[in-house]
């Protein structure tokens, strides 16, 4: 008879009494590194990458091209500036609407070049740098035709008043085609200014692949700056149709577009303007299609990092105040920005998300400056360095993307659960190439609008307005506060998604 040690046998009971325990335990272990692993599931940012590229093509005005990607929408607005015998076609509709609104779509393409100029190798690596650069010519294209002459420039196709009364697809709209403009008698430095911006930094984006092209843009945008500094105004009072996108003010304009041409120039009669300038912003709240100063600020304080500009005068203070304002975002600032309960950024209850992926640019693109400086930035509440910046935008790019209490993905097309009921003329009608039938004003109201069922075209990549400040959303067409995607949205979060991927 073989004999057990007596310490052994007390220790451990027999195996009918172990089985139990060892089965709750490996449960609950089990349990935890599901948990785990759910925490540890890695967003694909690349797809997201791919989507929000997808989305310029469903905003795409005039004849669409042959490699048209997104296929159930189709031609439209053809004879933009016939009433003007000016050629405007081409271009984008800003949002779930179809009027071509220039001042937002300039600071669109303007993020978008900046996108490629920041992180154009990440982009390569994801094989969406040739698409990246086709969203911004799709835009640059435009504001070539809409600029005929040195002080003329057209900065809106339709009317937004009679374009919200009615719910049409554009291939088939019935609403007027209204082409407005500014030029010396009825100026606008907001708008002038903030196309210069896009053309100057599109022209640093072309410059590797055209440069024929890239100095065509750069000769534009010249012109622009030249004509917003000589002939001031708010481009509004010159275009009252254009009051959805009322300017607060121009200066912010002319810093960036100054800040961009200097960039693309290094003409000391930028730099200049700069550093003579009375007005460096202060600390912004925001940074936005109406708001450029935080945008201009960092990126002179990138030019600064690099060499290029000195840091003393007007220049400390644009750097000082951009660093100030990215304290502030990623809260450790002397006035940070609001959250929701959840912990996502919060600036305002419609359409919050666009001012969200302006400000994760920002943070992004001066991480890689600081990196590559190897420093950090001394916030009020402490030091940050540039590893912190990416995990913090990483957090609110995930939030965005699905990990919050919804459990929705706010980019469209993106996840298992993301908002089927969009504010958006174009998706939520029919395709025409699936029905030809004239959609009437009202009809597309009664049969589309009020309808109860998803869009009928999913608009990959489209970032919506996104939840209240108690992260609940509701995804009705109605509640375009919350359900509308538009260009400024989704501008910067190419940048951000290619810097992630």
């Amino acid at each position: 008879m073989q004999l057990q040690h007596p310490l052994l046998f007390h220790h451990f009971p027999n195996s009918s009494q172990m089985a139990p325990k060892i089965k709750a335990t490996l449960l609950v272990l089990g349990l935890s590194l599901l948990l785990l692993l759910q925490e540890a599931v890695s967003v694909d940012y690349g797809s997201a990458l791919t989507k929000s590229l997808l989305y310029f093509e469903a905003q795409r005005s005039g004849k669409l091209p042959s490699n048209q990607r997104v296929s159930w929408r189709g031609d439209s607005a053809l004879k933009d500036g016939s009433d003007v015998g000016v050629d405007l076609v081409g271009g984008y509709y800003d949002a779930g609407d179809n009027v071509k609104f220039g001042f937002p779509l300039a600071f669109t393409v303007t993020m978008l070049s900046w996108s490629v100029i920041d992180f154009g190798s990440q982009l390569s690596a994801g094989r969406e740098l040739d698409n990246a650069l086709a969203a911004i010519k799709w835009g640059t294209d435009h504001f070539i035709k809409a600029h005929p002459q040195a002080n003329v420039l057209y900065g809106q196709v339709g009317d937004g008043d009679a374009d919200h009364a009615c719910w049409q697809r554009p291939e088939d709209m019935t609403t007027p085609r209204t082409s407005y403009k500014i030029d010396e008698q009825n100026p606008g430095s907001d708008l002038a200014g903030e196309t210069a911006a896009a053309l100057a930094a599109a022209s640093i984006a072309f410059s590797k692949s055209d440069s024929d092209y890239s100095s065509q843009l750069l000769d534009h945008a010249k012109q622009l700056f030249d004509f917003a500094k000589s002939h001031q105004g708010i481009y509004q009072n010159s275009i009252p149709q254009a009051h959805f996108y009322s300017s607060s003010g121009f200066q912010d304009e002319l810093l960036w577009a100054a800040a961009w041409l200097f960039r693309a120039t290094n003409d000391k009669a930028y730099s200049d303007y700069l550093s003579s300038s009375g007005n460096t912003g202060g600390t912004r709240t925001m940074f936005s299609w109406d708001d450029k100063y935080s945008g201009a600020q960092i990126l002179i304080s990138k030019l600064i990092s690099e060499g290029k500009a000195p840091s003393d005068g007007n220049w400390g203070s644009f750097k000082n105040q951009g660093e100030q304002f990215i304290c502030n975002v990623v809260q450790k600032g002397s006035n940070n920005v609001k959250k929701t309960n959840a912990g996502a950024l919060w600036w305002d209850s419609f359409n919050n998300l666009q001012y969200t992926t302006s400000a994760l640019f920002l943070i992004l693109s001066y991480s890689d400056s600081l990196s590559s400086a190897k420093s950090s930035l001394n916030c009020p509440a402490g030091t940050i360095s540039s590893d912190d910046l990416i995990s913090f935008t990483r957090s609110q790019v995930d939030y965005i993307l699905g990990k919050n209490p919804k459990g929705m993905s706010y980019m469209v097309g993106f996840g298992s659960s993301f908002p089927v009921k969009v504010h958006h003329r174009g998706a939520s009608i029919v395709s025409i190439k699936q029905s030809t039938a004239q959609v009437t004003c009202q009809e597309g109201f009664n049969v589309w609008f009020n309808s109860q069922s998803p869009n009928p075209n999913v608009i990959e990549g489209a970032i919506v307005g996104g939840p209240d400040q108690g992260d609940n959303y509701t995804d009705s067409r109605s509640n375009f506060q919350q359900a509308e995607p538009a260009t400024a949205n989704s501008g910067p979060i190419v940048g951000v998604l290619a810097r992630l991927a």
